[in-house]
């Protein structure tokens, strides 16, 4: 009885001498991966370290306090990065509050609903606002939203909202334009691209089979999505928005432009505020003392550091997503 697992000699042997042709090319392909991946890590552990060391002197003579102080008096040399942290965290907070849904629901339309006809032109759409300068969106923010706000939005907002408790005080305030909010709908609108380009493209990686089984049993449009297209891709839903809010975290032109950049916390987010990034570049070329020039490199470090958190965060939540799943 012939044995059909043993492999003929010749065989055997064209692999080997096939294995051992290309094994300098291997060795040659297997550094220089390894050598891009360790470049990544040498570029971050340097960029860690280059903060820590400007931040030093400002975390020296601060100490904790500089996290837990709002006051910025360069004159002075006081300085304390609770207001731009605030401004960082509220209005990415609103931005992906106002941003996710939009995009998940313009995913959810491209995919399941849209006429084929009429998908590639708001797939390009999506993928030009990608593209456009975040000074761009500054500049519009600044000279275009900002009037509409100041006009319309935020006086509506204002009045309709005087009444409640709670929303009085976060809806207050004479109407400026600019501020957190207005910051916030810009962050927004720069976000929308990048999770809707994600979702959509991992909405279309859920087997046709599995939603037209779905409907088959009488499913709607919108039990399938809820039950098929969300659960099977909520993996790289996740990752889309955490992405977005990177984006979010990080953006300096575009907020600067209408933040207001007042290093003051207020309960309304209707009034002027500062972000991270918008504190670092718009006073990083002015900053005179090593003081001063410290206190805004540790506002860099503060940034890394919560966006780190964020993005461990986020794979934390998709390992246990995934342990539930199995």
């Amino acid at each position: 009885m012939t044995d059909f697992a043993v492999t003929p000699p010749s065989t055997a042997s064209q692999r080997a001498a096939i294995s051992r042709r290309f094994a300098p090319s291997d060795r040659v392909f297997h550094g220089l991966t390894l050598a891009a991946a360790l470049a990544v890590l040498i570029l971050l552990g340097g960029v860690i370290v280059a903060l820590a060391e400007g931040a030093l002197p400002a975390f020296a003579k601060f100490g904790f306090g500089f996290l837990t102080t709002e006051a910025w008096n360069p004159v002075k040399e006081r300085f304390g990065a609770l207001a731009p942290v605030y401004g960082t965290l509220i209005t990415s907070f609103l931005a992906m509050l106002l941003g996710v849904p939009v995009s998940i629901g313009i995913a959810i339309f491209l995919t399941e609903i849209c006429p084929l006809w009429l998908r590639r032109p708001i797939g390009i759409a999506i993928e030009l606002l990608a593209g456009i300068p975040s000074i761009i969106y500054g500049i519009w923010g600044l000279f275009v939203l900002a009037p509409v706000m100041q006009r319309h939005v935020q006086p509506f907002l204002i009045s309709a909202f005087s009444d409640v408790p709670l929303l009085q005080d976060l809806f207050a305030g004479p109407p400026y334009g600019i501020g957190i909010f207005t910051a916030s709908l810009i962050l927004a609108i720069m976000v929308l691209p990048f999770i809707t380009a994600v979702t959509r493209d991992v909405f279309e990686t859920v087997p046709p089979v599995l939603k037209e089984a779905a409907y088959g049993l009488g499913s709607t449009t919108w039990e399938v999505t809820r039950h098929v297209v969300l659960p099977y891709t909520r993996g790289g839903v996740v990752g889309g928005i955490m992405l977005g809010l990177g984006r979010a975290l990080g953006e300096t032109m575009a907020v600067t432009f209408v933040i207001g950049n007042a290093h003051r916390i207020h309960a309304s987010i209707l009034g002027p505020g500062t972000t991270i990034s918008a504190a670092i570049a718009n006073e990083f070329t002015e900053a005179v003392g090593d003081l001063y020039t410290s206190s805004l490199v540790a506002l860099g470090l503060i940034l890394f550091v919560i966006t780190f958190l964020v993005l461990a965060a986020a794979r934390l939540m998709l390992l246990r997503m995934n342990l539930k799943g199995a």
